[in-house]
């Protein structure tokens, strides 16, 4: 929730799911989505990696960045156009890496 609050207040539109199993409809429904943040722990079926892997392997015009508190995932756990920012990390650090993002996601 902290998340979601802090990019909100740094102006980007922010739609919010509480799972992979909820994040997936959303983002098979939108085709104005650029950018996945998602945590590596999620509640329901799937994990944030898997979800990560699901959405890189069929909307190419996603990027996504990966967070967790708990893992560390390697260069090769993560899908193509996927980057990765460790817990706690800095407010400011966290818009600073959407906006990088948002700009590849053009």
């Amino acid at each position: 929730m902290i998340t979601v609050d802090v990019l909100s207040e740094a102006g980007f539109e922010v739609i919010e799911a509480d799972s992979a199993d909820a994040a997936l409809p959303i983002i098979e429904a939108r085709d104005d989505l650029r950018i996945l943040v998602t945590d590596v722990r999620m509640p329901g079926r799937m994990d944030g990696l898997e979800l990560a892997r699901h959405v890189s392997s069929c909307r190419d015009d996603i990027v996504i960045l990966v967070t967790s508190g708990h893992a560390r995932p390697s260069g090769d756990e993560l899908p193509p156009r996927a980057r990765f920012i460790g817990k706690p990390y800095r407010v400011e650090a966290l818009v600073a890496e959407v906006r990088q993002l948002a700009t590849r996601a053009r």
